[in-house]
């Protein structure tokens, strides 16, 4: 079974909770990733986006095939900018993306002393990212459409390309997200079931189809 991701507004504080958008929580030795991009004949580091971060615990109940950890936080970035409506040096199409454009993190273990919320702002302090929203999570189908954990590809054409790999994230339309990969498409990060095991988080692949 899939892992089903249903996002709400909330005036609850989620420091070292499950969140999408916001400012993610990270111990003090974590980096947050960029992505070599090019603009005027400039390269520099850009900001992957920060899409959400799970804390395990609360998908344990879900997985019941235990393919996930069920301690510890998990964290997603990706170069979406562009499906979010936003001017973006980086640029991925349809199709395989690059290395580095999709990019997991993970924690073994949370600790609210010493974790810290890395937050993006403007030259005059201001925020830059999404207000943060509360996920609530519930089991589905493996090929079920939306946001989930876990399943495969609600895109037969992607289930055809990767016969073996399981979907760690997919990321589907959504209004009220104001996300749209254009022509139906979702984007979905690949997983070999025993790089999942395994917590080879680098082994990704992000597939737009």
């Amino acid at each position: 079974m899939a892992i089903r991701l249903t996002l709400k507004k909330t005036e609850r504080i989620l420091f070292c909770g499950s969140k999408w958008w916001g400012d993610p929580d990270m111990p003090e030795n974590m980096q947050y990733p960029t992505v070599t991009a090019s603009e005027d004949g400039e390269t520099f580091e850009y900001p992957l986006t920060f899409i959400c971060q799970i804390n395990c615990e609360d998908i344990a109940p879900f997985d019941t095939e235990n393919k996930l950890p069920h301690e510890g936080m998990l964290y997603f970035f990706a170069a979406i900018d562009k499906w979010l409506g936003y001017d973006s040096p980086t640029s991925n199409d349809t199709g395989e993306w690059s290395r580095g454009h999709f990019v997991v993190k993970y924690a073994k273990s949370i600790n609210f002393e010493t974790f810290q919320s890395c937050m993006m702002v403007g030259e005059e302090g201001e925020s830059l990212t999404e207000p943060e929203l509360e996920i609530c999570f519930e089991q589905c189908e493996d090929e079920a459409e939306g946001i989930k954990l876990l399943g495969s590809s609600s895109k037969e054409g992607t289930r055809a390309h990767y016969p073996e790999m399981l979907n760690l994230l997919q990321l589907d339309k959504n209004e009220a997200l104001a996300m749209d990969f254009g022509e139906g498409s979702v984007l979905n990060l690949l997983f070999k079931e025993s790089d999942l095991r395994f917590g080879n988080w680098k082994r990704g692949v992000a597939y737009l189809g």
